[in-house]
């Protein structure tokens, strides 16, 4: 850096200008020169009163001169970090600051360090970054990827159990108790059930239990239990426990369903295929998990409803394949609702692979698609050159439908074409919930 001369102009090289240390009167003021004044004006306090009153008034408030000690290179370098934690004396200050108008190597390490000493004082928020997780576990698995990784397929239930066991190791004892309302439709009627917090976590460890006993692994109902369904199961597993679910549960969900993870991992690429019973219908073992991804997201929402506890959707990606799969399932969800005389009777049969007649279900926003419903068979494709209808709605939005959370009347925001067509599909969806 340069700067003119204001005698000759001629240009000089200086060092960069640095504000001194804030001062301290206990720390830095010199006691002893203090002192020499006070005796100085009582020896001849007479004198300045009768002669110089004035003079005195003015010159009272002035303070002396600090005794600059000289110092060499070598000594005021180390006293840098002395001054930058405003540690020196006024004279060692005093001989600092001066060296360091002529000294720009010495200059920038005080700058340096200055800067230090400010990140010592700095107001910092404690909490942890949400991304820190993500982040350091990329880095690693960067640096040596896994051995045995964790199949894509895996990773929406591996991303929500954690997340959820995130907030049950943020709430407190008596956030246990606090009451769940669960609702899901059967049929075309609602259906409520009060539970806690605990009682939520045991309903997700009696169903995750059909997948581990599909694998051949432990069942939290016993290995005699008899084929039920969700329902049944966590109806029986709350009634066989010897007290109300409490924080104790937390243990045993987590690790099924890290022994779930893993040996799922370790099995290889054929085990995705596995069939998994729920009683009254079956799904393959990578949709199964995709299923159980959904459900503890949802529950996982209903526990931070009532603890009043932020909790965000899951990855764009994530809710993608969960819509996927709801809409995959909607033809067969359609079909038993036609069986049991809640929807419209079909209208255009067509041999099974064909193209019939179809509903376009627009999903907008993160993990959002578009998806061709086939309204009359299971066994027909659903084609956008048979489109009757069309549904737009948020994807959060369709995930509550598919949970029960809300009506079919509530749930769609843009409507187009068949109506009856409309009606049936919402409804459909929303029967796909339960328990």
């Amino acid at each position: 850096m340069t700067g003119a001369n204001g005698d000759d102009g001629d240009d000089v090289a200086r060092a960069p200008w640095i504000p001194g240390p804030r001062r301290a009167a206990d720390d830095h003021a010199d006691l002893t020169a203090d002192r020499a004044v006070d005796r100085a004006a009582e020896a001849h306090g007479d004198e300045h009163r009768a002669g110089h009153g004035a003079e005195a008034e003015e010159t009272s408030g002035v303070e002396p001169e600090p005794d600059v000690p000289v110092l060499t290179h070598g000594v005021l370098k180390s006293l840098l970090g002395a001054w930058a934690l405003s540690a020196c004396s006024v004279g060692e200050t005093k001989a600092v600051e001066d060296h360091l108008t002529a000294c720009a190597p010495c200059a920038d390490e005080a700058l340096r360090l200055r800067d230090a000493v400010t990140l010592l004082h700095e107001d910092r928020d404690l909490d942890l970054d949400p991304l820190l997780r993500s982040r350091v576990l990329e880095n690693c698995l960067g640096r040596r990827p896994a051995r045995i990784p964790v199949p894509d397929w895996v990773t929406p239930y591996d991303a929500e159990t954690a997340r959820l066991d995130a907030l049950l190791r943020d709430i407190g004892e008596s956030e246990w108790h606090a009451p769940v309302r669960l609702k899901w439709y059967d049929g075309d009627r609602i259906v409520r059930r009060k539970s806690t917090v605990a009682g939520v976590i045991g309903h997700l460890l009696a169903v995750d239990g059909l997948v581990s006993a599909a694998l051949g692994l432990d069942d939290p109902l016993g290995p005699h239990a008899p084929e039920l369904s969700p329902s049944e199961r966590t109806e029986a597993f709350w009634s066989g426990l010897d007290r109300p679910p409490n924080r104790m549960l937390r243990g045993p969900w987590r690790e099924q369903s890290h022994t779930l993870i893993r040996t799922v991992s370790f099995a290889g690429r054929g085990v995705a295929d596995l069939t998994v019973t729920y009683k009254d219908f079956a799904l393959p073992l990578r949709d199964s998990l995709l299923e159980r991804a959904f459900e503890c997201w949802v529950h996982a929402d209903d526990i931070a409803n009532a603890v009043a506890y932020p909790y965000a959707p899951p990855s764009g990606a994530h809710l993608h394949g969960m819509i996927d799969l709801a809409a995959r399932l909607l033809p067969a969800a359609l079909a038993h609702r036609r069986r049991a005389g809640l929807a419209a009777p079909a209208r255009d049969l067509v041999a099974a692979g064909a193209p019939g007649r179809s509903l376009h279900l627009e999903v907008e926003g993160a993990g959002g698609g578009h998806w061709y419903i086939a309204l009359d068979s299971p066994a027909a494709i659903g084609s956008p050159e048979r489109a009757v209808a069309q549904v737009a709605m948020d994807g959060v939005e369709f995930c509550q439908l598919v949970a029960g959370h809300i009506s079919p009347e509530e749930a769609a925001a843009g409507q187009e074409g068949d109506r009856e067509a409309i009606r049936d599909v919402l409804s459909a969806a929303a029967s796909l919930s339960r328990l």
